[in-house]
């Protein structure tokens, strides 16, 4: 009886040590995840609309359901937004739950980042445990353009959450070796589809170069479940693509974004290669081949791409140390068998960061500083997972001189890139830099010596060190008022269209990073002033809207203005559906002069608000625009109104 008690009590021991862990690390994943959810609630409403463009299509989903469906950027369905309409639901939703304003729009926006923060610790820590689980989960939450873009309402949110999603479930399958993950990966990928377009299908490579290496079965089945993932691919986006095409053209919004009416011409030419080579029809600008050097619009192309002004403070400061755990974390893993979990969760994130990362550094097309959100999962990945594996195998198992050495330099790389970063913005917390600075080199200093303790304190400071930037960037972010089209995170520095861009304010110098001469007019092009612009939505004074809701529901659209921006800010305003002739850009050939003139001759148009005189970037689409402007002008008598041009299409010059 003894005997068997003292042979009990050790695994009672273990079993009470393993409930107390468990315990300890859901505890703490419940933190991270409230933690999170409170940062990025905290002083939410302060974005207000954040991108007019999307909330006016936000507002008109939630009165539609034909809206819901097409993401038209009106209730009356005139265009919709110029890409697939899926980001848009949850936050729709939450509107005709809770009504129309800003904390209803965005509150859908934080619970997936929440849920990308929380599916992220789920696919590291069954492989690397939840120490790394939580590093990468912490590293995501704090990087600038995540919290930036989980409190907003561009469509990023809901496609980070989706790329996630499909990693997490496509290593669940490299553990199983189950069709049925690969079925719900090809799901998410599908949907993510219907959230962004092709920019989800450059995890696609990631992906299948994964299961394809790691998978359990034999060669024959691991392609035949990757055909089963394509598939599940094809089903969860083409279901609505399908009824999209198939719907009569004159019972349904015009899609924006294309030239042709086409979602298949918009996926695969503006928001497809377009953005990789710069021929984009109906773009804000030129595109097309860069000039030498490969300086253009959106700003230069190459290797540094990520670390320049623009981009390094949204994204950078943990890229370096990514990278070098990548590498270092695959030569340790060198010898493992075929189907070992570390190595394939190495490849999958890897393998994402690498082709994301070099697509952005390329691509010639539209590239905004918030697009860098899509690098964010497998940065945090790889670091939290990366990081404890070299530790385990320097420290806990085998004393690797490689893993120390590979600890260091990821260390002091990250160490120059903050420091690189926070001279970039000196009068934000100028003593910051020094404290990482000066914390760096002693955690790479420390980390060589092959002494536990003082490893210890080696790893406590580079946590400081590697994470310092980023909260710091991150609370500024989330102290700070962000709107327009292009947001980006933390304090201002130079560099890049739309920098610094905060509750809609032009950048100084010319808009379009030309000389500053005529900057104030081109100002007012593209940003816009009480009429709004391309790049800036109309702000409307209390006299204005007054007059546009006066009878407006006897309308079908209360008025009429080009882009979608200037009309943004009238509909937001009134509730109404006003019409944004020629789309995002003013571009677009919808609706025709024909169209336009029918629509006044019926009734249907209240007014129309003119702005800018730019009916787009140029091109024969662009014509509608001007064309529609020229015979209202021609047509009808003008009046201002605290700024605003504005024509009643009810009382024509002849009356």
């Amino acid at each position: 009886m003894t005997a068997t008690l003292r042979a009990a009590r050790p695994a009672s021991a273990v079993r009470h040590s393993r409930s107390r862990e468990f315990r300890w690390n859901y505890l703490a994943l419940a933190v991270l995840l409230i933690g999170t959810a409170a940062a990025y609630l905290w002083n939410l409403s302060a974005n207000g609309w954040g991108n007019s463009f999307y909330a006016a299509a936000v507002q008109a989903g939630s009165q539609s359901w034909k809206a819901f469906f097409f993401g038209s950027s009106d209730a009356a369905n005139s265009i919709t937004v110029d890409k697939t309409p899926a980001a848009l639901w949850p936050m729709e939703i939450s509107v005709r739950l809770f009504g129309l304003h800003s904390w209803s729009m965005l509150l859908p926006q934080v619970l997936m980042g929440v849920a990308a923060v929380g599916l992220l610790w789920a696919a590291v820590r069954p492989h690397f445990g939840a120490t790394a689980g939580l590093i990468a989960g912490f590293a995501l939450a704090v990087t600038p353009v995540a919290a930036l873009m989980f409190r907003f309402d561009n469509p990023d949110a809901m496609l980070v959450l989706l790329m996630v999603a499909a990693a997490w479930t496509m290593l669940r399958a490299v553990d199983s070796g189950r069709t049925r993950w690969l079925v719900y990966c090809g799901l998410f990928i599908g949907f993510g589809f219907l959230a962004k377009q092709l920019q989800v299908l450059l995890v696609v490579p990631a992906l299948a170069l994964t299961y394809l290496i790691a998978g359990p079965p034999k060669l024959g089945k691991r392609i035949a479940q990757l055909v089963a993932a394509a598939v599940g691919m094809i089903v969860g986006a083409g279901w609505w693509v399908l009824i999209a095409q198939l719907w009569p053209a004159d019972d349904r919004p015009y899609f924006g974004g294309s030239q042709n009416n086409s979602i298949i011409e918009l996926t695969l030419g503006y928001n497809g290669l377009g953005r990789l080579n710069g021929n984009e029809s109906g773009s804000v600008g030129p595109g097309g081949e860069l000039p030498a050097g490969g300086n253009g619009m959106w700003g230069s192309t190459g290797l540094t791409r990520l670390f320049e002004p623009a981009q390094g403070g949204q994204i950078a400061w943990l890229l370096p140390a990514a990278l070098i755990l990548l590498v270092v974390g695959i030569m340790m893993r060198g010898r493992v068998s075929r189907t070992d979990p570390q190595r394939a969760s190495l490849i999958l994130w890897g393998g994402w960061l690498l082709v994301t990362g070099l697509v952005f550094s390329f691509m010639k097309g539209i590239f905004h500083q918030y697009y860098t959100v899509a690098l964010a999962p497998a940065v945090a990945a790889l670091v939290g997972a990366g990081a404890v594996l070299l530790w385990r195998s320097a420290f806990a198992e085998r004393g690797s001189a490689l893993a120390r050495l590979g600890l260091a330099l990821a260390i002091a790389a990250t160490t120059a890139t903050a420091w690189m970063l926070l001279s970039r913005s000196a009068s934000f917390v100028p003593w910051l830099r020094w404290i990482v600075l000066v914390g760096g080199i002693v955690a790479t200093a420390l980390i060589l010596l092959p002494r536990r303790r003082t490893a210890l304190a080696a790893a406590a400071t580079a946590l400081v060190v590697g994470l310092a930037g980023p909260v710091a960037y991150t609370a500024n972010t989330l102290a700070s008022a962000h709107s327009g089209p292009i947001p980006t995170a933390g304090p201002k520095v130079g560099g890049g269209f739309g920098d610094g861009q905060r509750a809609g304010a032009p950048p100084s110098g010319g808009p379009m990073g030309g000389p500053t001469d005529s900057a104030a007019e081109r100002g007012r092009v593209v940003f816009g002033g009480p009429g709004g612009g391309v790049m800036g939505a109309s702000t409307p004074s209390e006299r204005l809207t007054a007059l546009l809701e006066r009878d407006g529901d006897a309308y079908t659209w209360v008025a009429a203005t080009v882009s979608s921006n200037s009309a943004a800010g009238y509909q937001l305003a009134t509730e109404l559906p006003v019409m944004p002739i020629g789309g995002f850009n003013g571009s677009d050939p919808s609706p025709t002069l024909e169209q336009f003139q029918r629509y006044v001759e019926e009734g249907r148009i209240h007014y129309f608000l003119a702005g800018n005189d730019r009916g787009g970037p140029g091109g024969a689409s662009a014509n509608q625009s001007s064309a529609i402007t020229g015979w209202v002008r021609d047509n009808f008598t003008a009046q201002e109104i605290d700024g605003v041009t504005v024509y009643d299409l009810t009382r024509p010059k002849t009356a």
